[in-house]
C-alpha cells in the first residue's frame, strides 16, 4: 500500500553506480553477485535466502539500466546463472 512522503524521516536520492564504478575490467559477475556490490559487500559474501532475494530484486533493474555497457557470457552450467562485465571496444561479438 502506497504511504504518504511526510510518513518518513528522510528522503534521499536514488543513486546508483555506473557498471565502471562497480565493476572491475576483465571481470565478470552473477546478478547474485552484482547484488552483494550495489550493496558495498565483497560479491562472494554468504547471505541468508531472504537477504539475497531483496538484493536480486535491486541486481536485475540495475542490469538493465545499465545494458549499454555492459557484456554477457553464457552460464558455465545450465543451472547457474550468467555473466555480466563492462563493456570493452575489444570484446569478441559473435
Amino acid at each position: 500500500m502506497p504511504k504518504p512522503k511526510d510518513e518518513f524521516d528522510g528522503l534521499y536520492p536514488c543513486d546508483f553506480y555506473t557498471a565502471e564504478e562497480l565493476f572491475e575490467p576483465g571481470e565478470m559477475y552473477t546478478v547474485y553477485e552484482i547484488g552483494r556490490l550495489l550493496q558495498g559487500l565483497d560479491p562472494e559474501s554468504e547471505l541468508e535466502p531472504d537477504t539475497e532475494a531483496v538484493l536480486l530484486d535491486w541486481a536485475i533493474p540495475w542490469v538493465v539500466a545499465n545494458s549499454e555497457d555492459l557484456v554477457v557470457g553464457n552460464p558455465v552450467a545450465e543451472d547457474q546463472p550468467g555473466y555480466y562485465g563492462l563493456k570493452r571496444e575489444d570484446d569478441r561479438r559473435d
